[in-house]
């Protein structure tokens, strides 16, 4: 090889070498659109339960399984969190101090004017490339306390069902919570965006003004006092069919100060941080819950809602990387898994404003179990009533069947056809009778 061809390859290895450096720097960078254009929350007045940092959450936790805490765990942080699968399912993020008594880290770190944190990381923007000209960015929102609904917040008449409970007697609590919008861009230009409400959430189109409002370029987000569920608008929310979530214009919180953000090949499962570009990355692969297991209804804490089932404490949720963030459109393609009781308040509230207002839900629930009596009595009485004709009709029909076999009909061809002996007494008399012997004759 000569000197002038192996100066040929060095040359065309630095180009190849240059090209790929590009390119890892240009799919590295932040696009400036996903900053330009991220949510503006805005927290509820009275929500005690602010953003919260991550890391101090897990600091201030430690893994349990099946009530129980781990054993030999290495001192854990979001550099290392993944390792918890080594250990099986249903791993989950145990409060080290009692829950009930509301530490100071559970209620996070209060924005400030400008709506940035100073001592807090509550948001990870995760950015996946569904194609070269579309781009979903998920905004995941952290908050180490989930509030949930009281008494006052229960539709009427439902409410009336609840004799024991009272104001500020919270249900649906859990320890830790991710909420997130998500906002598709085609051609780097929004196209839609994505609201987290509870199992389910809505979806606005950007150029929807009357779904949608902005501050600028950047959408506004309400903030659900205790929920952190999130809307598009202020006021009272109803979810679940019964329950109501309320937000204001109370505090406001810019999620991108500060925030990692990070872009996530699905098909390699790796999430490479852009920005900051040592941000943590192993935590994002955890895969048990961020806080207390459901409380057992032996634990004192732990109570549940007459009739309706509904505990005072939840599980803590699963991490961004579980929450459908591959989807064909705004919304995920699965939809939230339903329960006999949540149709059933769905019906009797649908039913509600136009036939029952006005009747006290325990005469409704009395007519409809005396209604489901009267017709399961119904159908044993004409069951019994009909299973003597149709058992003799079965058997009729099955033997019409056995008769019409081939078998059958031969063996009555054969009976038809087969030679009959003559009456000896004819025969007698025929003898006896002189004129009939001579016709034979």
């Amino acid at each position: 090889m000569g000197v002038q061809e192996v100066f040929r390859h060095v040359h065309l290895f630095a180009v190849l070498f240059l090209l790929d450096f590009l390119h890892f720097a240009a799919s590295s960078e932040v696009p400036s659109y996903v900053k330009e254009n991220a949510p503006i929350i805005w927290l509820h007045s009275d929500d005690p339960f602010m953003p919260s940092d991550i890391l101090s959450h897990v600091l201030h936790t430690t893994p349990y399984k099946k009530f129980q805490p781990v054993p030999d765990v290495p001192d854990l942080d979001l550099d290392n969190l993944s390792s918890l699968n080594d250990y099986g399912k249903q791993i989950f993020l145990t409060s080290i101090e009692n829950v009930t008594s509301h530490p100071a880290w559970l209620r996070g770190e209060t924005p400030d004017a400008t709506g940035a944190l100073h001592n807090s990381t509550a948001c990870a923007v995760v950015l996946i490339n569904k194609s070269d000209s579309i781009l979903d960015a998920f905004y995941f929102y952290f908050y180490s306390y989930d509030e949930g609904a009281d008494i006052t917040q229960v539709l009427p008449p439902l409410n009336r069902l609840l004799p024991n409970s009272k104001p500020g007697d919270h249900y649906g609590n859990h320890v830790g919570d991710w909420e997130h919008n998500m906002i598709r861009f085609i051609d780097e230009v929004p196209y839609g965006m994505w609201f987290s409400q509870h199992g389910s959430g809505e979806v606005c189109l950007w150029e929807d003004t009357t779904c949608l409002s902005k501050q600028g370029d950047r959408p506004v987000v309400y903030s659900a006092r205790g929920s952190h569920a999130n809307y598009p608008s202020a006021g009272s929310h109803v979810h679940d069919s019964a329950l109501v979530d309320v937000a204001n214009k109370g505090r406001v919180w810019d999620p991108v100060q500060p925030a990692w953000i990070y872009s996530y090949n699905a098909a390699t499962d790796v999430l490479t941080a852009l920005e900051p570009s040592n941000a943590p990355t192993d935590w994002f692969h955890f895969t048990g819950g961020w806080g207390d297991k459901q409380y057992s209804d032996k634990d004192p804490r732990q109570s549940t809602v007459p009739y309706f089932g509904l505990k005072k404490y939840n599980n803590g949720p699963t991490g961004p990387k579980f929450k459908h963030l591959l989807r064909k459109g705004l919304q995920p393609d699965e939809k939230p898994k339903g329960s006999l009781m949540r149709t059933a308040v769905e019906i009797y509230m649908s039913m509600y404003g136009c036939c029952l207002k006005g009747i006290n839900p325990w005469i409704v629930i009395i007519a409809l179990l005396l209604s489901l009596a009267a017709t399961t009595f119904l159908v044993i009485f004409i069951i019994r009533r009909l299973a003597p004709a149709v058992r003799s009709r079965l058997a009729r029909e099955r033997d019409e069947k056995q008769s019409g076999s081939i078998v059958s009909r031969l063996k009555v061809w054969l009976y038809k056809n087969k030679r009959r002996p003559e009456d000896p007494s004819e025969f007698s008399l025929r003898l006896l009778d002189p004129e009939l012997a001579e016709d034979d004759l």
